[in-house]
């Protein structure tokens, strides 16, 4: 670095050093952070693959759950709410069929989501409840998140 007068002053070459290192820096930074997101990605699809066994008591704390859910939906005027949300690398076809709407995507469905939508078939759907999927986010234009709507309207 040049002194000018009682300041340090950079030199052009100086100051563009000086952002690319910054830039670097930056782009090291998101790096980690999408590494990060793409490891907790990960570790929640391995999570959901797992099947949760049913008991009686899981029955009870779900209905529970679900109630206050649709209590606090209903409250505010809403005639749906999203139940469940989950990577669409739980669907066979990465929610091919649930974006096309296609009649048999539930057969699509693996792991905790399968076991959701069995739980809403036993237990809810005879209540007149009704379960809608959506691809509710598209990164880079391609589908991505799957939610499970429960409708009471």
């Amino acid at each position: 670095m040049d002194t000018l007068g009682d300041e340090f002053f950079m030199s052009a070459d100086d100051l563009r050093k000086y952002m690319m290192e910054m830039k670097m820096a930056h782009v090291s930074q998101e790096l980690n952070a999408m590494t990060k997101a793409d490891e907790a990605r990960r570790e929640l699809i391995r999570s959901l693959q797992e099947h949760v066994d049913v008991t009686p008591e899981k029955i009870a704390e779900l209905k529970q759950r679900l109630q206050g859910m649709i209590r606090r939906a209903a409250a505010n005027g809403e005639t749906e709410t999203m139940v469940m949300r989950f990577p669409n690398a739980l669907c066979t076809d990465g929610g091919r069929a649930i974006n096309n709407t296609e009649p048999d995507w539930p057969k699509t469905l693996t792991g905790r989501p399968r076991q959701a939508y069995e739980f809403w078939k036993e237990h809810l759907q005879p209540a007149k409840y009704t379960l809608k999927a959506m691809i509710i986010e598209f990164p880079g234009g391609f589908p991505g998140d799957v939610g499970f709507f429960l409708s009471w309207s």
